[in-house]
């Protein structure tokens, strides 16, 4: 039998698991798969009802950090040219073994099934007995070669220590500080090297970022940007990064757009991959929409997208999913 029969397609947080025949077996297990610090496995048993398990690998890390899992797990059989698609919800489930999370429902067997987790957050308990904390915001670090350096430049920042630019915002306006500035962007150094207007009037006009983006591009440029601050800016700091040429800054967004790909922003991501350049976060996104099915979730957002987008990106989707329905 082939190792596909077992293997599990993931993304940063989605896994899927396609059996194509399920008639000729009553048990079947999953080859393992990593979704955050744990390898997890998917199960079937079939009696007089489907019995889905989801549970992590046994291992060290599992008995000293079970994992605390919040998640939506969906189950889409094919009956005839009928597809019927079962789901639930699991908030804040501590999974420990094989027996900690079984799902019975009721399907119809015709052999062919897909399995889909999605998972929301995944938390560790405190070992101070506080509350759980999620791995993903432990993932959030800012990048720092001298603490103490970082915080005397984002006091020059937060109380305008010696300013001697201003940084004219949509709606309002920032001092900061030229070398700083210049030493983060090849665009701004330019500006300050060279008889241009930012040198003579001592301003830079960024008119299409908001103060509140406005202040965390600075905020990440002078080492004090905040995890929320960050997730919450990230498509302007993304076009910040990409007008400054900032490439750390760049990749960054990069890396965290990849982290929590879903139905409501797929579609806005995938453009912004296509415009910016993003491979990584392309694949992903074409692989959200089409190997996981994710465009029959989101049919009136995708129908506008098919309307506005960019005729070559609509293309490359249309081809994706040809692709994809060949192969069903």
């Amino acid at each position: 039998m082939s190792d596909s029969v077992y293997r599990v397609e993931t993304t940063s947080r989605l896994a899927q698991w396609r059996i194509e025949n399920l008639a000729s077996c009553t048990y079947r297990k999953s080859d393992p798969f990593k979704i955050g610090k744990w390898n997890w496995h998917l199960s079937v048993e079939k009696s007089r009802v489907l019995y889905v398990k989801l549970y992590p690998e046994i291992s060290n890390l599992t008995r000293d950090q079970p994992p605390i899992a919040s998640f939506v797990i969906r189950v889409l059989t094919s009956v005839g040219d009928r597809r019927v698609l079962h789901h639930a919800e699991v908030t804040d489930k501590k999974i420990k073994n094989s027996e900690d999370f079984v799902w019975p429902i009721e399907i119809p067997f015709s052999g062919k099934l897909i399995i889909d987790v999605e998972f929301l957050d995944l938390k560790v308990a405190n070992p101070d007995d506080g509350e759980p904390c999620s791995i993903w915001a432990e993932g959030f670090t800012q990048a720092r070669s001298n603490a103490t350096a970082l915080t005397s430049l984002g006091r020059m920042l937060s109380e305008s220590i010696h300013t001697d630019i201003i940084i004219n915002a949509s709606d309002g306006s920032i001092a900061a500080h030229r070398a700083v500035l210049a030493t983060h962007s090849p665009v701004f150094h330019s500006m300050f090297s060279h008889d241009l207007k930012e040198k003579e009037l001592s301003t830079v006009d960024i008119s299409d970022m908001s103060i509140q983006a406005c202040q965390a591009f600075l905020n990440y440029i002078y080492g004090c940007i905040e995890q929320e601050e960050f997730i919450t800016h990230r498509l302007a700091l993304l076009r910040a990064a990409d007008k400054y040429d900032i490439t750390d800054l760049k990749e960054a967004c990069h890396e965290s757009l990849l982290e929590d790909i879903n139905t409501s922003n797929v579609l806005v991501r995938l453009q912004n991959a296509s415009l910016y350049q993003l491979p990584r976060l392309k694949t992903s996104c074409m692989q959200y929409l089409v190997k996981f099915s994710k465009i029959f979730d989101i049919r009136e957002d995708f129908n506008a997208f098919l309307r506005n987008a960019d005729i070559d990106l609509v293309a490359e989707v249309f081809h994706e999913v040809l692709a994809a329905w060949r192969g069903f």
